[in-house]
């Protein structure tokens, strides 16, 4: 199978799996965020070291890549939790929209820190995306904006850790990336979860075992995905996530957008479109190597 067939499937099945995981999340809303996020990345941790030495890869990755993927795993949990805590607080798939605005910051990192070339298209697509991302949003002076922004600020520490994982491609494989990321999270979160530890009960057991599976499943997938093909066209596909979150929160609390959220998400999906669509005459991120 030649790569971009491998990194379309990779993608689509890291959407899926993240859109379950936002499931898993919102059906655990008696059980703190910091929580989740725990069990979430042990469950990932178990999986990722059980492939790891599966493979013979190395555990925590080379002395060289160190300063990367603590970095990535940093942002990763910062953006995981303030994602967490939208879905409890939003409609799943405003949540979703607004965590895609994450490739939005990718084209934004890249073209910093990867020196990928930042095109006209690319920029006009950013204004869409900021644009939907305000819809969603609704800007307002009081606390009630205060789940969008968290939202939204998932997106920008999200950006930053995909990039991450676009920088490692070709240093570390994906199970030791996952390895990395979920081992820094269980042992930096645990000392904030220990005191106020409660014991899940019932149905709960399933559904933090179920987000910790799914995240795991879309972590991997995410980042062999960025193995192979630029970050832009992996971004692009990511955005069947909104689709996939849409139908569960219809499906199970039988949740619809209002009209602005509606046409914010609308926004959101043409920007990914414009941005990361490949063009007739020439791809519309270049990455220079």
């Amino acid at each position: 199978m030649e790569s971009r067939s491998k990194a379309l499937l990779y993608a689509l099945a890291s959407a899926f799996s993240f859109a379950v995981m936002g499931l898993f999340v919102k059906l655990a809303a008696d059980v703190g965020v910091l929580e989740k996020v725990f069990f979430r990345n042990t469950v990932s941790l178990a999986i990722a070291l059980a492939i790891v030495l599966h493979n013979g890869r190395p555990c925590l990755g080379k002395r060289r890549n160190q300063f990367a993927l603590m970095s990535r795993s940093l942002l990763g949990v910062c953006g995981v939790m303030c994602y967490f805590w939208a879905i409890d607080h939003l409609l799943l798939v405003d949540a979703a929209m607004l965590g895609k605005l994450s490739p939005f910051f990718v084209a934004i990192f890249a073209a910093v820190f990867l020196r990928e070339h930042l095109t006209a298209r690319i920029a006009a697509a950013l204004v869409m995306g900021f644009a939907g991302g305000l819809l969603v949003i609704k800007p307002a002076f009081d606390l009630r904006v205060l789940p969008a922004l968290v939202g939204a600020s998932s997106a920008v520490f999200a950006g930053g850790a995909y990039v991450l994982l676009r920088y490692l491609r070709n240093r570390e494989p994906p199970e030791t990336i996952v390895l990395y990321f979920s081992l820094v999270t269980v042992v930096g979160v645990f000392p904030f979860v220990l005191p106020n530890l409660t014991r899940p009960t019932g149905i709960e057991w399933f559904w933090l075992l179920g987000i910790g599976v799914s995240a795991a499943a879309g972590q991997l997938s995410l980042t062999a995905s960025y193995r192979h093909a630029p970050a832009g066209k992996v971004a692009l596909i990511s955005y069947a996530t909104i689709v996939f979150s849409a139908l569960f929160g219809w499906l199970w609390w039988a949740e619809v957008p209002d009209l602005l959220s509606a046409a914010g998400g609308l926004l959101i999906l043409a920007g990914g479109f414009v941005a990361f669509a490949p063009a007739n005459e020439a791809p519309a991120v270049n990455h220079h190597r």
